[in-house]
């Protein structure tokens, strides 16, 4: 179905994680991303800040994916949340978020970002995805999603 194996690891999905506001799920989605970045948790979570005050990355049907540049070489990165309880994120549908996917991506990686924004949106646009996100049973059983585990066991 969806392979974000190139963004993702095991340790980089997180299930369940309690968040009351957005500054904290910061907080802790750039202590993840800091041993898959290189790059400094505060670093992350100011980066990821900034993006958000430019306009909300969330997009409606309990989705955000914020992201930030980096001033680094390497990959793009991701991390996945799926929160225990929704926040508010200021979406445009006004309903509150519970699956956020971070992106990090070198500066320099124009076009790879956006590519990899697009199929992160895709993904999350899909409805009966969505709902596999949310009733998977553990961080190990989402990242089995995220990572086409699922797909190619069925080949």
């Amino acid at each position: 179905m969806y392979d974000f194996h190139d963004l993702l690891t095991p340790e980089t999905v997180l299930a369940d994680y309690a968040a009351g506001t957005r500054k904290a799920l910061f907080a802790h989605i750039a202590s993840v991303a800091e041993t898959v970045t290189g790059v400094d948790a505060k670093s992350l979570a100011d980066r990821m800040a900034d993006r958000e005050k430019l306009g909300t990355t969330a997009f409606g049907g309990g989705i955000a994916i914020p992201h930030a540049r980096l001033d680094r070489q390497g990959a793009v990165r991701g991390v996945f949340v799926r929160l225990a309880r929704p926040i508010d994120f200021g979406a445009v549908d006004e309903l509150p978020v519970d699956l956020v996917f971070a992106l990090f991506s070198p500066a320099d990686a124009g076009g790879d970002h956006l590519k990899a924004l697009a199929r992160i949106s895709r993904a999350l646009r899909d409805a009966a995805f969505r709902a596999k996100l949310r009733g998977a049973g553990s961080a190990d059983a989402l990242y089995a999603l995220l990572s086409g585990v699922e797909a190619r066991d069925a080949a």
